[in-house]
């Protein structure tokens, strides 16, 4: 895809980063965005995010996206691309960045200081206690909101089930007791006095990478504060982690109770059931049956 002027003179403008447009490649960016690497005139590169400027949808998702790198890069527990400006320019909305040299395998010292450095991001609480986040962002390309809440159960039920339940009724598919569901996992959430963690929100394998030297590094983030168990367990539902990570990172935290992991990672089936279909409906009928087994 060959990169809009309009953009490189943006860019340079906001940031003074001049970019060579003839060093312009496609590469993958997720399901959403279209995705280019450019070299720069000064040594490096810049990752950038493109949109259609006129889906406003999708220019607040690169918005969102921004300011949840801007945090975890300000928390300085983990890597991240740093992001240099967003905005419109040449018809697109753009999010530019750092761009990174990552790659995907690593053996098991890289995995465990991936643990590490997330165990350290995790010690990162929220200024005042609550739950949520200063700003709504997105899960893939569904809206996830972060309004603060005093109480974890109530966070969770409230803005990360319901709302996923309340976007599958609007489709016509609907879930059998889930009022009984959701009284459940508020019960069995509210004596947890878990502390509101900074979280990635969407640490799947495909979010997680390496610098040449096995520095770890994170992108595509859907940060708010809540509780750590949420990253890893979401960090088991497609698999994509090594070993030595989950191993790593239960020594330096217990892990809690399986049905944890089963209520945290229904919020992630009900949406790629909403966002892709196929058996993930399926899947998210399977792990509500095993919430109401385990928790009656």
């Amino acid at each position: 895809m060959p990169l809009h002027p309009e953009i490189v003179l943006w860019l340079e403008r906001e940031t003074g980063i001049a970019l060579d447009p003839a060093s312009a490649r496609s590469v993958g960016g997720g399901c959403i965005h279209t995705a280019l690497l450019v070299g720069r005139r000064d040594g490096g590169r810049v990752f950038l995010k493109l949109a259609d400027g006129a889906d406003e949808g999708a220019a607040s998702v690169l918005a969102a996206e921004r300011r949840g790198l801007e945090l975890l890069g300000a928390a300085g527990a983990i890597r991240v691309p740093k992001p240099y400006a967003g905005g419109v320019a040449g018809g697109c909305a753009v999010l530019a960045m750092e761009g990174l040299e990552l790659r995907g395998g690593a053996g098991e010292g890289e995995w465990a200081r991936l643990a590490e450095r997330l165990a350290a991001l995790h010690e990162v609480l929220s200024p005042d206690g609550r739950h949520g986040a200063p700003f709504d962002n997105f899960i893939g390309a569904t809206p996830q909101p972060n309004a603060w809440c005093a109480d974890w159960a109530e966070f969770f039920v409230v803005r990360r089930l319901e709302p996923q339940f309340a976007l599958a009724a609007d489709r016509g598919r609907r879930f059998a007791d889930v009022g009984r569901l959701l009284d459940r996992v508020h019960r069995h959430l509210a004596p947890l006095r878990t502390a509101p963690s900074l979280l990635h929100g969407d640490l799947w394998g495909g979010n997680a990478a390496f610098l040449a030297d096995g520095e770890p590094v994170l992108y595509d983030p859907a940060v708010y504060y809540g509780d750590r168990e949420t990253d890893l367990a979401f960090t088991k539902l497609f698999g994509g982690f090594g070993p030595a990570f989950h191993r790593r990172y239960r020594e330096l935290a217990p892990a809690p109770e399986p049905v944890r992991e089963t209520i945290y990672n229904l919020y992630h089936l009900l949406n790629h059931d909403h966002l892709f279909g196929g058996g993930y409906g399926v899947q998210a009928e399977g792990a509500m049956r095993s919430i109401l087994r385990e928790l009656g």
